[in-house]
């Protein structure tokens, strides 16, 4: 498990660091922007605010630019910033979830930005999460996903490549059940599933070559029918592998009291099984094609009405955007790190490096606006089918049911 240090006396260590990470950083010319009597304005939440708190000071020696930091609740962040920007009361710079960034772009309230070289020490994934219409619109710093959570004790260590390699595996071990996922009960969870459907070659949207979510329906056709298949092959009609009668409390029990030795699982739920002997492992492909699950990432948006605009695109790509000032954001709220080099550094324990390679399998959550519209027919369809409905009608009623939504 990951240790958490404490806040407190890292960031004592961190405004130290800081001061020395900032070599790439204009100094004086026409290339550094103005920074005397100037005035940042950054929101962040109690968890980075120490992290930034250390940049912000070394950022203010180094320019003599002002910083002033406004805590905030990160649920309130996005609609405050979208309500506020425009008004020109919001910030110049805020931390944000990637899968914002479709509503954010839509109501006119961030700027892109230019990393330049700097953008080759991130893990592609988050750049893609941050990229719309082909355009980067913030500076990543986590990433956050799904694995495969195993037993040790009761399956061993070792990856199963494949869905029946697994299911055999749990089989043979002897417990109650081979496998377990949390389906939200009769909501159905289409976030936890979507490394296996991915593994079928059916994705929400399709992505274009800049990494960008098109609002093209990726999951119908014969992959996505392939998917609606397996899925009932492996409901209450089939082997009862996947029942909806499973969510996550249930879940996370079964696992941890041995009677599942396999379950796919986030790092927020590995307190949980901190007396376990577990292994974090690649989620096995059940249709042929690797299993991507969804990637959620962090970082920092610029707002399109900052006053002080190559400022604030200053500090993101020159201070917080070097390893130093990653790293004590990591340090002040472990969370995979999305810069490379640091995420193979914390990568030394195995529990995160079995996230990390997840992650860098995995792809971004969609950001776009319609992903909005798909999540209640998506999670429906599923249910229905886990619970004995006819798979391939049921799925492409639903695919059809979002495309027309889409189109509405």
């Amino acid at each position: 498990m990951r240790k958490h240090i404490a806040v407190g006396a890292f960031a004592l260590a961190a405004a130290v660091v800081l001061t020395g990470c900032t070599s790439s950083a204009p100094e004086g010319g026409d290339d550094a922007p103005a920074g005397d009597g100037a005035e940042l304005v950054i929101w962040t939440d109690a968890e980075r605010e120490a992290a930034l708190t250390a940049a912000a000071e070394s950022f203010e020696e180094e320019t003599g630019a002002k910083f002033t930091l406004v805590q905030k609740n990160f649920e309130d962040l996005r609609n405050d910033f979208i309500a506020q920007v425009p008004t020109g009361e919001g910030p110049d710079i805020t931390v944000g979830a990637h899968d914002w960034l479709g509503a954010l772009v839509a109501a006119g309230v961030v700027d892109t930005i230019d990393l330049g070289d700097t953008a080759s020490e991130f893990e592609q994934v988050a750049l893609d999460a941050m990229t719309y219409d082909g355009q980067l619109y913030a500076l990543p710093y986590s990433l956050e996903t799904i694995a495969l959570i195993q037993n040790v004790d009761l399956v061993g260590d070792a990856a199963p490549a494949t869905w029946d390699e697994m299911i055999q595996s749990g089989i043979d071990s002897g417990a109650e059940r081979p496998f377990v996922i949390n389906t939200a009960g009769e909501t159905g969870d289409g976030y936890t599933m979507y490394g296996l459907q991915t593994s079928f070659g059916a994705p929400v949207f399709v992505q274009d070559e800049s990494g960008s979510y098109t609002t093209e329906v990726g999951m119908g056709g014969a992959a996505g029918e392939a998917f609606a298949n397996w899925l009932g092959a492996n409901g209450s009609a089939g082997t009862g592998y996947i029942s909806t009668t499973v969510d996550y409390d249930i879940n996370n029990e079964l696992f941890s009291t041995g009677k599942a030795p396999y379950t796919i699982q986030g790092p927020w739920a590995m307190s949980l099984f901190e007396d376990m002997n577990v292994a974090v492992n690649q989620i096995p492909s059940a249709g042929g094609e690797p299993a991507s699950p969804f990637v959620g990432v962090q970082g920092f948006y610029l707002s399109s009405e900052s006053k002080n605009a190559l400022l604030a695109q200053e500090f993101l790509v020159n201070y917080l955007g070097t390893e130093d000032a990653q790293r004590a954001l990591y340090e002040a709220d472990p969370r995979i790190p999305a810069w490379t080099t640091l995420a193979d550094e914390v990568s030394s324990d195995p529990i995160t490096a079995g996230f990390v390679e997840s992650a860098k399998g995995g792809v971004p959550m969609p950001s776009i606006p319609e992903m909005g519209s798909v999540w209640d027919l998506w999670n429906a369809a599923q249910v229905q089918i886990i619970n004995g409905a006819e798979p391939v009608s049921t799925w492409n009623t639903m695919v059809t049911d979002l495309q027309a939504t889409l189109a509405g």
